[in-house]
């Protein structure tokens, strides 16, 4: 008799404990996605690195928010910037959704090639998607550079924002007509 109470009493137990757990899938991780701090690649391989506050506190070079975007970042199309050349622009691709948050990509374009890349936004609503994508939006701003096209590699561990930044470039691409 000892040994099934014991036995149900931990069943419960186990069952409350599993139930009570909070997975970073939640429903509030849709939340919000901020736009990060601009991590452009240049031809040349370098890497520059502004800060943006979005409705948050800055934290280094990124920016953390709670669903707020600013106009620039929403909105697509191509711009000309008010750069050294009158052949270089500016395009916004569009706004991808992911589970964990919206991805968005910006190219600069002259002449013909693809001179740098942006991200606008991000999933940045917690640690774990901070992490992953100061580690891969580096990786795919310098790849898109390299490659001139979408057809670059994923960054492995970061597969929700990798498809979604390479749907948003290849908008881009599609908008400037280098394709």
């Amino acid at each position: 008799m000892r040994r099934i109470t014991l036995w149900v009493l931990s069943t419960i137990s186990t069952l409350v404990l599993l139930f009570s757990y909070h997975t970073s899938t939640s429903s509030t991780a849709h939340a919000g996605t901020s736009i990060i701090a601009p991590q452009t690649t240049t031809a040349t391989g370098s890497t520059a690195t502004g800060s943006t506050t979005t409705g948050g506190s800055a934290s280094g070079t990124t920016a953390s928010g709670t669903g707020s975007t600013s106009a620039a970042a929403t909105g697509s199309g191509s711009t000309a910037t008010s750069g050294a050349t009158a052949a270089s622009e500016t395009v916004d691709g569009s706004v991808v959704s992911t589970r964990f948050g919206n991805v968005q990509v910006q190219i600069t374009v002259e002449n013909g090639q693809i001179t740098k890349s942006v991200v606008l936004q991000v999933p940045w609503n917690n640690q774990k998607d901070q992490q992953i994508n100061a580690r891969a939006v580096p990786i795919l701003n310098s790849e898109a550079v390299k490659a001139q096209s979408a057809d670059i590699d994923m960054v492995s561990g970061a597969t929700y924002t990798s498809e979604a930044y390479l749907q948003s470039l290849q908008s881009a691409i599609d908008q400037a007509h280098l394709s």
